[in-house]
């Protein structure tokens, strides 16, 4: 009952080819799987199998199939997009995550220290690296993965293939959610920014107070020491923000796809 064997048409070869262009898409730009972490052949299999076990329950609608290469070329490309679209609600909470760490790094002092990070494969502090991974183990904790293969299956009912074009309102509301990385990144950040800016207060106090004590010597270990316990103790504050983040993804994603549908 698999439509591509034994002996595909041309026509259902194009078709399988666009819906893993739009499957590659989402994987390409979806956290955790698009990262230079993962193999490339590993990356290929999943999007591979995921659209082998997708491809015979979408009962997909042909597009009018263009005469040229470049006319398929772009119509490919018009799918990519929208898995691509799909992702970037995800890339917002962790580019949130990573702007969180980088905030917390700068107010230990670890400014100066840098390490490559496994996800972009660039140099990055090293606070911003332990908060991605934390944000990675909650991402995969809440099967959070699955309501993306679930919503690029949907998609194909919402957006049919060929169907998708670019309008006003996708712009704008991808322009504002990218707001949510710096509102949300000072929300994780925000107990380590106050703790270590009280504890900055009080040793320029004591700088006036005991001119010959060496404050500043004094700070590198205290701020790092105080830093490390705040975000001990607000741990779980951290990831009850990332598990409401995480959880209105749902939500955003189906305002896309409303977008994304009158936009065709």
């Amino acid at each position: 009952m698999f439509p591509l064997l034994p002996f595909p048409s041309p026509r259902e070869v194009i078709l399988f080819a666009l819906v893993v262009s739009r499957v590659a898409g989402m994987f390409s730009a979806l956290p955790v799987f698009g990262g230079k972490r993962l193999p490339l052949r590993i990356r290929v299999v999943t999007v591979i199998a995921i659209t082998l076990v997708c491809f015979p329950i979408l009962s997909l609608a042909p597009p009018s199939m263009p005469d040229d290469t470049l006319s398929l070329g772009l119509l490919a490309l018009r799918e990519v997009i929208i898995g691509v679209t799909l992702s970037f609600v995800m890339q917002i909470i962790f580019a949130a995550v990573e702007f969180s760490g980088q905030i917390v790094g700068m107010q230990m002092g670890f400014t100066i220290s840098s390490i490559i990070d496994p996800t972009n494969g660039n140099q990055t502090q090293i606070m911003a690296v332990m908060q991605t991974l934390l944000a990675t183990l909650m991402f995969l904790s809440l099967n959070i993965h699955h309501v993306f293969i679930r919503a690029v299956v949907e998609s194909f009912h919402i957006i049919p293939l060929g169907g998708w074009h670019i309008n006003a309102e996708i712009i704008s509301f991808l322009t504002s959610a990218t707001t949510e990385i710096f509102v949300l990144g000072v929300r994780l950040a925000a107990p380590v920014m106050v703790a270590l800016l009280l504890t900055s207060v009080t040793l320029g106090i004591m700088a006036r107070a005991f001119p010959q004590m060496n404050v500043f010597m004094l700070s590198f270990p205290l701020q790092i020491g105080i830093g490390f316990i705040i975000l001990g103790l607000t741990l779980a504050i951290f990831f009850h923000v990332l598990q409401v983040s995480f959880g209105s993804a749902g939500g955003e994603i189906e305002t896309l796809f409303r977008l994304m549908a009158k936009g065709g």
